[in-house]
Order: C-alpha cells, then structure tokens, then sequence
C-alpha cells in the first residue's frame, strides 16, 4: 500500500490536476512512480476538480478555493491554483499533517525519492535553470511543512490584481515572497534536470543522438516544449527544433 493515516511524521506526495490538459492517466503514472521510488509508507493526494479515472491508492480532494479573476479568453493559464497547496484546508479540513513533496503531473521520476525529504530547509524549490542570479525557482518540485505557510495564500489573496501585474506566474511570486523571508530553498542542482534544457543532445548531434537522463537526476523535468508522451514519440512543440524519440521514458512513465 502506498498510504499510511498514522504517525507524527507522515509524508505526503501531493499533485493538483485541473481543466483537460492532463487526463487521469497522469495521476496514476505519477503515484506509479512515487510507489517505486520511494520507500515506506506515505499518502499520495491529488487536489482535483474531477477525480474520475484516478486510481483508488490516490486520495482526492476539491482544489481549495482561490478566489481570483478567471483567465481572459486567450491568456495562457499561469498556474496560480497551485498556491492553494498553501492553503488551511488541507490540515483544517481534509486533516493532512506533515511534510509535503509537490510535483507536476508531467515530470518523470527516474530516482530515489527519500532524499526529497531528508533535505534541510523550510521550504525547497528548483533553482533557475538559466538565470542563477535570479531568486524564483521552477515550482514543479517543491517540499513544505503542510499547514505552516499559510501566510503564502492569504497574502496573495490579498493583494491579487497587484501581485498579477507583478509576478508573470505563481512560481515567481512563490519564489519572491518566500526568499524575502528567508524561508526559501533550492535543490542540489543535478536532482531536478530540465528536459528540454539538459537531456537533449547540442545542435547538431541532436539529430543522431537520443535524448538523456543526466547522470545524478532523480526528477525529469518537462516544460515549455514537450511533455512525456511528446518525448517519447520525438515532438516537439517548436518548429525546426528536431529530437529524436525519447525511449528512456518508457521504462519510467507508465503504470
């Protein structure tokens, strides 16, 4: 079983799936991945607003209310439901207490997970990939204390139309607003490579050369360009940006 209700030092892998983007099917190669990669017991959540399809060792919950303006029509959505992993609802409400590991439902796991929460830190994030100097991290890997910030939440709903001018997504704000506290963390750099910016061979070996896993990741990341399925079948949302099949994914990214 991948659960556990018991104990003081319960661990949670916590993702969130909204909208159509992503089908159940990526929920369930998530939990599938975690159960392999980590060991012991922990609860896996997913905050949803439809959990059909999801497999029953998940545990589903409604996404917390948000309460900001919807996305025009044609505005990219910025993932801001996200900070809602900040909110009171998950210890208050649906009774989730200890530490929690966030990851994107397109990330692909290809190593230990134990170590995610043996890190010190209050709470840790993935560096900038190309922008070291900049303090925002990427939010497709993160660990907190469940319940302990929930300043994160109220604070952005407080101050909603200004931080939107302000941060391009939830990530930068998450980033700034923490780093100005002194809570904020990064991973070791080689745990959470970047697919697109690590695992694809350099123009113009890309066009014989498979895509990687970098040596020391533990957590592949997707974003931007392709995700998992794209990569496995060699597509890339850009043109004249060629690689070829990913085939590694298909020994991780399954059920």
């Amino acid at each position: 079983m991948g659960s556990d209700a018991t104990g003081p030092a319960q661990r949670h892998v916590i993702c969130i799936k909204w909208g159509t983007k992503y089908g159940p099917h990526y929920v369930n190669n998530l939990y599938a991945m975690a159960r392999r990669y980590l060991d012991g017991d922990f609860r896996f959540v997913c905050l949803t607003d439809d959990a059909q399809g999801i497999r029953a060792e998940v545990e589903c919950f409604p996404i917390p209310r948000l309460d900001i303006r919807p996305e025009a029509a044609g505005v990219p959505d910025r993932a801001w439901r996200k900070l809602t992993t900040f909110s009171r609802d998950l210890t208050d409400v649906y009774g989730l207490h200890g530490t929690a590991l966030f990851l994107d439902l397109d990330v692909v796991v290809v190593g230990r997970l134990d170590a995610f929460f043996e890190q010190p830190g209050e709470v840790l994030i993935i560096k900038d990939y190309r922008r070291s100097w900049r303090v925002t991290g990427n939010s497709s890997v993160y660990r907190f204390e469940l319940g302990a910030h929930p300043d994160v939440l109220d604070h952005f709903r407080a101050h909603e139309a200004a931080l939107r001018e302000t941060f391009r997504n939830e990530q930068a704000y998450l980033s700034d607003y923490l780093h100005g506290q002194g809570r904020l963390g990064y991973w070791p750099r080689a745990w959470c490579p970047s697919f697109k910016y690590h695992g694809i061979p350099v123009w113009p070996t890309n066009y014989w050369r498979a895509p990687f896993v970098p040596r020391g990741a533990r957590i592949m990341i997707f974003h931007g360009e392709c995700n998992p399925p794209d990569a496995l079948a060699g597509r890339r949302n850009r043109r004249f940006r060629y690689i070829r099949p990913a085939r590694w994914v298909a020994e991780y990214w399954h059920e």
